[in-house]
């Protein structure tokens, strides 16, 4: 198999920003690309539109990635129809900043239950089927926050710093199938996430980064596209960080 001839990648969190850049990049003639999207059905329908572009052939769905039996259905139904999972992206995320002593537990738990735990779901479904194909590329998306850390987001960080553990963790357990397990951790990049924030606070932030420059969503798509093609095959258990220097 070419890396084009009836892959099938799954993305979450793939109607927009760094998931949509995914999802085109991934997009390739003879490439079934299937993405989820939380809510917003437009959104998920441009992303659709520029894997078209692309030369794939686009499937969504709406699934809530916290929900592991959400999950196994929508997984199952994919490897029903298709017969194999070859790469995984796990993008999908949210936030809900505040400082510690005032952050609610329902807070905490919405952003561990789609970062942390939506990953997990994915994982060990797609991992099953991976395995018996011997072969799979899983990338995992966390971000420079997860290493450096960042006040008022200590629920987002602990997510993000939890991807990279259990990136680590199953990187080890699939290596002798022939399955690579990375992540990528992404810096100050222009997405609706970061959009919210004021002029002060993104100077501010680019102030931080030596390359002097937000990043896009493209940055991000070209590096996993990378570690899911063959010119990766020797590459596990690693965090690429993604971030202008922001962290080194």
């Amino acid at each position: 198999m070419t890396e084009s001839d009836n892959r099938v990648v799954v993305v979450t969190g793939g109607s927009r920003g760094i998931g949509r850049a995914i999802c085109a990049a991934l997009g390739a003639p003879g490439t079934t690309v299937y993405f989820n999207y939380n809510s917003d059905l437009v959104a998920a329908q441009t992303t659709a539109a520029g894997i078209e572009a692309a030369g794939g052939k686009p499937i969504y769905h709406q699934v809530d990635v916290a929900s592991e039996s959400a999950v196994a259905g929508y997984l199952g139904a994919v490897l029903k129809e298709s017969g194999r999972i070859d790469v995984l992206v796990n993008n999908a995320g949210i936030t809900r900043d505040g400082l510690l002593v005032r952050m609610k537990e329902a807070d905490w738990n919405a952003v561990m239950d789609v970062n942390l735990k939506g990953t997990f779901n994915c994982m060990k479904v797609a991992a099953k089927a991976m395995m018996k194909q011997r072969y799979g590329r899983i990338i995992n998306i966390s971000s420079v926050v997860g290493v450096s850390g960042n006040p008022g987001q200590a629920n987002y960080v602990a997510s993000k710093a939890g991807i990279i553990g259990l990136t680590k963790a199953v990187a080890r357990e699939l290596a002798s199938r022939n399955i690579t397990v990375n992540a990528v951790a992404p810096g100050y990049i222009d997405t609706d996430m970061t959009g919210d924030l004021d002029d002060k606070a993104k100077a501010a932030m680019i102030g931080q980064i030596p390359m002097g420059r937000i990043g896009t969503p493209q940055d991000i798509a070209g590096v996993v596209a990378f570690l899911a093609s063959a010119a990766a095959d020797y590459i596990t258990g690693q965090t690429i960080h993604v971030s202008g220097g922001m962290y080194m």
